[in-house]
């Protein structure tokens, strides 16, 4: 079985979805065949490494594999990879075009002294060389690298436009989804974890709501909202219960719960000072986690907060 995330990744930059000005804009680099040093920068799954590959096709066209190269420098962070993988590859000469391009997804994880080497490559093979450089957080890439390239800010993926593409897939795979299960595939604007949430759960054999939750690890938006509401109601113990329910019985994870939480803050009815101080409370935990706090003692706490007048 193909992965559904593979199977539906757009092939050409037209097809690329909610990304219309950033799509424009790569479309007139493909029309003049020349195109700058680029810095991709946007949260996973809208679309980064899929333009560049459609850029490439596109330049390239049926030779693009041996003028591509796509490294994640997550996993290879070091100078050395600079050095030897991105510095031979560099330096060959393209085939049948004027420049070759180099991919580096999740740039941000390669350290400072990788970061000065590749510098110091994209300026001593610019005349054979483009580099595409994806990443999460722009702020984590040098000046000197950001100050060489065009940046291209990709927003969230629109979520009525996942659901759209959601419902097409499933379709096309005879799958069967309400509104609801729809609903909490989308989450944030990540195109990919809602694939490969639909197709996860289309191969356990039930698509909804419950069953995506349950495969994501996430929580139950109206799970969360029924403790918080037992929490400030003053029923704290059978909030906890819900919470250990939550943590032991589901596994869902301390930092998705707070995250949820977090979200669930600025939907209550309370004075805003309280809002404030809530979500303050809440930073410090999910803090605390963070540092190797206990999970549940640190949710408790937090949970202590809501019954606090």
């Amino acid at each position: 079985m193909e992965i559904w995330t593979e199977k539906y990744r757009p092939q050409k930059l037209k097809d690329v979805i909610g990304q219309k000005p950033i799509v424009e804009r790569l479309e007139s680099f493909v029309a003049k065949k020349n195109l700058p040093h680029l810095l991709f920068t946007g949260p996973a799954g809208c679309g980064k490494t899929t333009s560049a590959l459609c850029l490439a096709k596109e330049l390239f066209g049926d030779s693009w594999r041996g003028n591509f190269l796509e490294l994640n420098a997550s996993d290879e962070r070091g100078i050395d990879v600079i050095r030897n993988k991105v510095k031979d590859f560099a330096r060959i000469m393209p085939l049948g075009h004027a420049f070759k391009i180099i991919c580096l997804d999740e740039a941000d994880a390669l350290t400072t002294e990788a970061q000065q080497a590749l510098r110091r490559t994209m300026e001593s093979f610019s005349s054979v060389t483009r580099f595409i450089l994806a990443c999460n957080y722009s702020s984590k890439i040098i000046e000197p690298i950001q100050s060489r390239c065009a940046v291209f800010r990709f927003r969230p993926v629109d979520k009525q436009e996942i659901a759209k593409h959601i419902k097409a897939i499933a379709e096309k795979e005879k799958v069967k989804i309400d509104e609801a299960g729809i609903e909490a595939l989308i989450g944030a604007g990540d195109m990919r974890k809602a694939i490969n949430l639909l197709q996860s759960a289309a191969m356990a054999g039930k698509v909804d709501e419950q069953s995506i939750y349950e495969i994501a690890g996430k929580a139950n938006p109206k799970d969360i909202k029924a403790m918080v509401e037992n929490a400030m109601a003053g029923k704290f113990a059978k909030a906890r219960e819900a919470l250990i329910e939550l943590l032991l019985a589901k596994g869902v994870s301390a930092e998705e719960i707070i995250k949820e939480i977090h979200r669930l803050v600025f939907e209550l009815d309370i004075p805003e000072e309280r809002k404030v101080r809530l979500i303050d409370r809440a930073g410090e935990y999910e803090f605390r986690i963070s540092e190797g706090a206990n999970p549940q003692i640190q949710l408790e706490a937090l949970l202590a907060q809501f019954a606090l007048k």
